[in-house]
């Protein structure tokens, strides 16, 4: 049975069914690429979402966005959807985040390269890189260059979220020298995530 979404977009229990299925078979083809067996729970992407200043000026990067359940809760949030960046490496769930959000800018690529990729798109700062990356199938050197990066293109104090289905952050508080804060643990998430906010003055 269809549902009207606060989005005002019409979706059925057969699309959002499609997108666990799209996500279960990205993960078994190539599981450490996508992190996530399945797509984030909407309590989860409303806590992402939740951390992002709408009124900040720049664009809202999001890395790793998947089917799009973190991006549809900015747009809920009041983020424009012109305003957003969506980086992600599977082709398919590009072409699919294209057709959903056509006024966002869906860029293929590794975003653990970020800076490289984005550096001149961004034309000045960012108001914050949301992450739905897997940091923990990753060496922390890359994770530490990654938030780094993010930085880089971020407005001073803004903040790069990052969910993760682990107890301890995906970097430690004592490796940056960076504000970092904590959700509660949200249980009703499969698997239960807790949602991690560094921020940079």
């Amino acid at each position: 049975m269809p549902f009207q979404s606060e989005l005002g977009v019409v979706r059925t229990k057969n699309q959002r069914i499609d997108d666990d299925v799209r996500f279960i078979r990205s993960w078994f083809e190539k599981p450490l690429s996508t992190g996530a067996v399945m797509p984030s729970s909407k309590l989860l992407a409303r806590t992402m979402a939740s951390f992002v200043d709408r009124c900040l000026k720049g664009p809202v990067i999001e890395l790793g966005p998947g089917t799009g359940p973190i991006t549809e809760a900015l747009i809920v949030h009041g983020v424009d959807e012109r305003r957003l960046v969506l980086v992600e490496f599977n082709p398919n769930f590009c072409r699919l985040l294209r057709k959903r959000y056509p006024k966002a800018t869906v860029i293929q690529g590794d975003a653990y390269h970020v800076r490289r990729l984005l550096g001149s798109l961004t034309h000045g700062r960012a108001a914050a890189v949301v992450s739905g990356l897997p940091l923990f199938t990753k060496p922390l050197q890359t994770r530490l260059r990654l938030l780094n990066e993010a930085f880089d293109l971020l407005w001073p104090g803004a903040p790069f979220v990052q969910f993760t289905y682990a107890v301890v952050p995906p970097i430690a508080r004592s490796l940056v020298n960076v504000r970092v804060e904590a959700s509660e643990r949200i249980w009703l998430n499969l698997p239960p995530a807790r949602v991690w906010v560094y921020r940079r003055d």
